[in-house]
C-alpha cells in the first residue's frame, strides 16, 4: 500500500522553530509587494471619475477635459460617471463608499465645500472621508440674464428688481455657488428673487436661454460661449478681478461693494487610497495644467490653473468649507 504524502502542515511541524518562524513571516509579508508595485502599475485598467451632477454643466465640462487628458497619458480609459442628485451628494457619497483603490474618482468643487453645513444629515464628512489629490481651475461665476430683461447693467438690474420684487425667477442648484452666490447678491444688494432649484447647472442653463428663468450665477466655463454668441447677457463676474476671458465685463463688486464668490474643481478620493497612487495622480494632473494646450483650452473656458500638491488641495478645501459656512449661516439658505 502506498503511503500519503505528507501534508503542508506536517512538513511544517518537522522544521526548526526557528526556520518554521522565518518562512512564516515571510509568507505573511507577501501581500506588500503588490502594494508597493501600484503605483508603477496603476492604473491596469478603466477608471471611473464620479461627477455629482447631469452632463453640460461646469463640473461635468472639467472632468472630460482631465478624463481625456489622463486617458491619453496613462493609457487607459478614464469614464466619466454622472451621479446627479442632492447638491452633488449623491455622487461624492458614491466615492465615499468606493473601494480605495485609485479606480474611483471624485470631480470635487466647491459645492462640497458649501454641503458641508449646508445638508445636516449627510452619511459622510466630506473632509474626513475625500483625500484631496489636485486642484484643476479656478473659475467666476458670471451674473448673467436673458435678453429679455430690460437691464444691461448691474445697477439697472437691482433698480429693475426692487420695481418688480418677488417677480424675478433666479434659477441655482442646491449646494453649489449657483445658489449661493446668488443668495449673497440678494442680501447685499437687498433685492428679492425667487430662487427656482435645478438639479444640474445643465438643465438651469437651458431653462434661462430658453427665458424659464430670467437670471443666473453660473460658472463661466459653460456660460461663456453663450455669452460671446449674444444669446446671454453677462452682468458681472463675481471674483474681485475682472476675468480675462471677458475683460470687458465688469465684477459684481464694483457696484455692491465687498462683493465676491468663485468657484473651483479639482480631484479627490476616498480616504486610505494609497499614498503612491495619491502622488502619481498629482503628478499627472499637475503634467496636464503645465501643458500650454491644456492651460489654453481652460482659458477658453474663463478659467485659471490651479496647480499645487495634495496638501495646498487640502488646505484650499478646509479655507472654503469655513468661507460658505459663514454664508450659510448668514443668509439661511436651506437646500429645497
Amino acid at each position: 500500500m502506498i503511503a500519503a504524502a505528507p501534508t503542508l502542515m506536517e512538513n511544517a511541524m518537522k522544521l526548526p522553530r526557528r526556520r518554521f518562524l522565518r518562512i512564516a513571516a515571510g509568507v505573511a509579508a507577501l501581500p506588500a509587494v503588490p502594494r508597493s508595485a501600484w503605483a508603477q502599475t496603476y492604473p491596469s485598467r478603466p477608471v471611473r471619475i464620479v461627477v455629482g451632477f447631469p452632463p453640460g454643466g461646469p463640473t461635468d465640462i472639467v472632468a472630460r477635459l482631465i478624463g481625456q487628458y489622463l486617458s491619453e497619458r496613462l493609457g487607459q480609459q478614464f469614464v466619466i460617471e454622472n451621479r446627479p442628485g442632492a447638491g452633488g451628494n449623491i455622487g461624492t457619497e458614491t466615492v465615499v463608499r468606493a473601494q480605495p483603490d485609485g479606480y474611483t474618482l471624485l470631480l470635487v468643487n466647491a459645492a462640497n465645500a458649501i454641503s458641508a453645513t449646508l445638508y445636516n444629515n449627510l452619511n459622510f464628512i466630506f473632509l474626513r472621508d475625500i483625500a484631496p489629490i489636485a486642484g484643476i481651475v479656478r473659475v467666476p461665476n458670471v451674473m448673467e440674464v436673458h435678453p429679455s430683461v430690460p437691464a444691461r447693467t448691474i445697477p439697472e438690474f437691482i433698480a429693475y428688481a426692487k420695481a418688480n420684487p418677488g417677480k424675478i425667477n433666479m434659477a441655482g442648484v442646491n449646494g453649489t455657488t449657483l445658489q449661493l452666490a446668488g443668495e449673497l447678491f440678494k442680501m447685499m444688494a437687498g433685492v428679492d428673487m425667487v430662487h427656482v432649484p435645478y438639479k444640474g447647472a445643465g438643465p438651469a442653463l437651458t431653462d434661462l436661454l430658453g427665458g424659464q428663468v430670467q437670471v443666473l450665477f453660473d460658472n463661466l466655463t459653460s456660460s461663456i460661449a453663450y455669452i460671446r454668441a449674444g444669446k446671454l447677457r453677462a452682468l458681472g463676474v463675481t471674483t474681485v478681478t475682472r476675468a480675462k476671458a471677458l475683460p470687458e465685463i465688469p465684477t459684481v463688486g464694483e457696484f455692491v461693494p465687498g462683493y465676491e464668490a468663485s468657484a473651483w474643481q479639482g480631484i479627490g478620493v476616498p480616504k486610505n487610497t494609497p499614498p503612491a497612487i495619491i502622488n502619481k495622480l498629482s503628478t499627472e494632473i499637475n503634467a496636464a495644467l503645465a501643458d500650454p494646450s491644456f492651460r489654453a483650452r481652460l482659458s477658453d473656458l474663463g478659467g485659471e490653473p490651479l496647480d499645487g500638491s495634495p496638501t495646498d488641495f487640502g488646505k484650499l478645501l478646509a479655507d472654503e468649507t469655513g468661507k460658505w459656512a459663514k454664508v450659510v449661516k448668514y443668509s439661511g439658505a436651506k437646500p429645497d
